[in-house]
Parts: structure tokens; C-alpha cells; sequence
């Protein structure tokens, strides 16, 4: 990460495994907003998923570092999974601020979510850190948001990390839903296959 980047995409998620929508999200809102480059953030462990037996967080960060390999656009860090704990974006943008002083912040996050933007810790707070940037599906109805975040329209993929999950302890194929150096890396780590993942 350099700190001459003006204007930075943050994509948070369990990323469990990472696949090509949340890739496609990323890729159009750099797109759209003109970012230099998106952050991609594993959490350590997500508050609405709290006892969700997800892979290992290393495994799930070296996912991500093999699936955004050669984009010059992309890049992971590993701050949420530094710090521990369960992952509130309000200290992922915390810290990212303290690394990054000087760059405008762009949290990117699925379009619902931001409906319930309300219930997230220290919203108050959350609005001074980063301009948030709500993704949905075309031909999706865009929710009515209370707050004046931006929204970004993302080709439609009807792929989710459950889903993958579902596909591999069931021996279906991944191959085009992820990128291949991350079906690799299942392959290979024998993850998702022994049915721990709800």
C-alpha cells in the first residue's frame, strides 16, 4: 500500500471463499468512482456471523492474495485479521485512516446491507471515516437509504460463498465461479470437503 493514493475502495467480507462477484464488485466500483485502488479486507471474525465455522482466517487471506495476483488494481490486507477479535468496519477504517492519512476511503458493501446501516457500530463516527458505496445486481431494485451513500450497479453473478461451499462438499465444480489459483488452493488444502461449513 502506498500513501500517495488518493482515493481508496475498501471491500470487507468473510470472503469464504473469495469468488469472481465479490472480484466483479470490486473491479466496477474502481470503474466507477475513478478509485487507484481497492483494499480487499478478510475479517478475523464478522459480528452477524459470530460462531460461523468459516476457514481458517490465513486460509482465507491467502485466498485473497492468490485471487487478486497481477491486478495492479487490487490488493489484500491483513488488518482486520491482525488486530483479532470479532471485525467492526468502524476500527477496519480506524486503522486503515492511521496508515493511509490523506486518502478519501470508499467502503464497499452489498446495497442491503447499508438498509440496515443504522444498527452498525459507532454510525456516527463510521460517516466522518469513509463515503460508503452500496453494490447491487441489475434489474435489482435499489433500496431506499436513509443516509447519502453512493450506489454502483454490478453485473449480475449468481454465485455466493455458500453456494461454492455447498458445490465442493458435494465434489461439483467451482471452476469459473473462482479464480483458478483459488480453486487450486481448495483443492489442495482440502477445504470446505469434510461438511464443518453450514
Amino acid at each position: 500500500m502506498s500513501a500517495a493514493l488518493a482515493r481508496v475502495g475498501v471491500l470487507g467480507g468473510t470472503f469464504d471463499p473469495i469468488h469472481h462477484g465479490h472480484l466483479a464488485a470490486a473491479s466496477e466500483v474502481c470503474a466507477a468512482l475513478g478509485l487507484d485502488q481497492v483494499l480487499i479486507a478478510p475479517t478475523h471474525r464478522q459480528p452477524f456471523k459470530d460462531g460461523f465455522d468459516s476457514a481458517p482466517a490465513s486460509e482465507r487471506l491467502e485466498m485473497c492474495r492468490r485471487a487478486v495476483e497481477g491486478d495492479e488494481r487490487f490488493a489484500v490486507t491483513p488488518v482486520d485479521i491482525e488486530r483479532g477479535g470479532i471485525t467492526y468496519t468502524v476500527d477496519t477504517l480506524t486503522d486503515l485512516r492511521d496508515q493511509l492519512p490523506g486518502t478519501s476511503l470508499y467502503f464497499i458493501t452489498g446495497a442491503d446491507a447499508l438498509t440496515r446501516f443504522g444498527d452498525w457500530k459507532d454510525v456516527d463516527r463510521l460517516q466522518t471515516l469513509a463515503q460508503f458505496v452500496g453494490v447491487t445486481r441489475p434489474g435489482h431494485s435499489l433500496p431506499q437509504l436513509d443516509t447519502p451513500h453512493l450506489l454502483v450497479e454490478v453485473p449480475a453473478m449468481a454465485v455466493s460463498s455458500t453456494e461454492i461451499r455447498r458445490r465442493v462438499r458435494a465434489g461439483a465444480p467451482i471452476r469459473y465461479l473462482v479464480p483458478r489459483a483459488v480453486a487450486d488452493y481448495i483443492a489442495q488444502h482440502d477445504l470446505y470437503a469434510g461438511g464443518m461449513h453450514d
